[in-house]
């Protein structure tokens, strides 16, 4: 089974730039990390940004696109996210996410449904001052 873990959060000023990383342990040849989720109390998980399984096709949500930057590295069985002019609403819990081959197949298409993902990580928390 793999394991999952952000890092990358803590408290920064509005308008700072973060680099989140997750980084997968365990087998991760069929479940390799490909999304970025954020929560609060308030709100439901929202999805942030995913990458196709196969190719190189990226997905973002309308509220970061522009701002948030997706990649990964293979090698190191890791996947970023750089966030740049972060705003208040952005304090979040901020999660990665890998899916099973046995609940998602297409794997050229971005999964961006948090309900598909199997695995999560503890997730890394991101407080905001001013």
């Amino acid at each position: 089974q793999v394991q999952l873990v952000e890092s990358g959060g803590g408290l920064a000023q509005a308008g700072a730039s973060l680099r989140l990383s997750c980084i997968a342990s365990g087998p991760t040849a069929n479940n390799y990390p490909t999304a970025w989720f954020r929560q609060t109390p308030e709100k439901e998980r929202e999805f942030l940004a995913a990458v196709s399984w196969v190719g190189d096709s990226t997905h973002y949500a309308d509220a970061v696109k522009g701002r948030f930057n997706n990649s990964k590295d293979y090698d190191k069985n890791t996947m970023f996210l750089e966030i740049n002019s972060l705003r208040p609403r952005g304090a979040a819990v901020y999660y990665c996410a890998a899916f099973s081959s046995d609940n998602y197949d297409n794997y050229q298409v971005p999964l961006i449904v948090a309900s598909g993902y199997e695995y999560w990580g503890p997730g890394t928390r991101v407080t905001v001052t001013s």
